[in-house]
């Protein structure tokens, strides 16, 4: 059987929604154009909160950077489909408890490249390079990953908001074992996803309401699954406590101070280690 071609990045398509933009529109940024804020405004009638999800996301990035970083001793991350720049990234959070991390920021999406090499001058601790992430060896093999990380040392694979991109046809199980089988003991997994609780409940309809939008619409993906499905994207590795967790409930800063919206149930988040 023939491999599935990955789909191509948006670049700067003023007419097609991209990932990475609508990311940023959820944020509130300013690299966005109509299409991606069309799409932003269709999740957010079907989700009011929508954008809950977006900061949740980004804010459980930067506790678990913190954590590797600081509380494991990790100096390498790998951070795939890393999206646009935002208030605080990995290599500035890691940074903070380690001037000797590197972080490597991997995506296709040129206007990501052109931001992404903009923000990182030379003399900080974070690198980008241009390589699809649902091809696990066409990342290890970019020369920038290579000459920057030992793979050969405990690394941190962050697939942050990214393997919900990534059809079923792709097999992100597949891409993901394919990833790990390349990382040395003592490495870091960590993943977040939307999650279908396929209960039957209100939930679960928001999570069909919003995967369809999502995968059918200009933006072209956005999948939900199962907490069953998701575990398996992590392929066996040992998950750090709390494990698998809705993204406000892993290592939160403080007591959660209010319930949280339905939106806010629909995406799992966790870190797993490499024996």
């Amino acid at each position: 059987m023939s491999e599935p071609a990955p789909r191509e990045p948006v670049g700067v398509d003023s007419t097609r929604a991209s990932i990475a933009r609508v990311y940023d529109a959820m944020l509130n940024g300013k690299d966005n154009y109509a299409i991606d804020r069309e799409v932003k405004q269709q999740l957010l009638e079907a989700a009011p909160q929508m954008e809950t999800i977006a900061r949740d996301n980004r804010e459980w990035l930067i506790r678990v950077t913190r954590f590797l970083a600081g509380t494991v001793g990790i100096e390498q991350f790998l951070d795939c489909g890393s999206g646009l720049p935002a208030a605080e990234n990995t290599h500035e959070a890691a940074a903070r408890l380690n001037l000797d991390t590197k972080v490597v920021y991997v995506d296709n999406d040129p206007v990501v490249s052109a931001h992404g090499r903009a923000l990182l001058d030379e003399g900080t601790n974070g690198f980008f390079a241009t390589a699809d992430l649902t091809r696990p060896d066409e990342v290890y093999g970019n020369p920038l990953v290579a000459r920057t990380l030992d793979l050969t040392q405990p690394t941190a694979l962050m697939q942050v908001s990214t393997l919900h991109h990534v059809a079923d046809d792709h097999d992100p199980v597949a891409i993901m074992q394919s990833y790990v089988d390349n990382l040395p003991s003592g490495s870091y997994v960590a993943i977040t996803h939307f999650y279908d609780p396929e209960d039957g409940g209100p939930l679960s309809a928001l999570a069909s309401e919003l995967e369809e939008i999502a995968s059918s619409g200009p933006m072209g993906s956005g999948f939900f699954r199962t907490r069953d499905q998701i575990e398996a994207m992590f392929c066996g590795l040992e998950f750090v406590n709390p494990g698998l967790q809705l993204l406000p409930d892993w290592w939160p800063d403080g007591p959660r101070t209010k319930p949280l919206f339905d939106v806010q149930r629909l995406i799992l988040g966790g870190v797993a280690r490499k024996p």
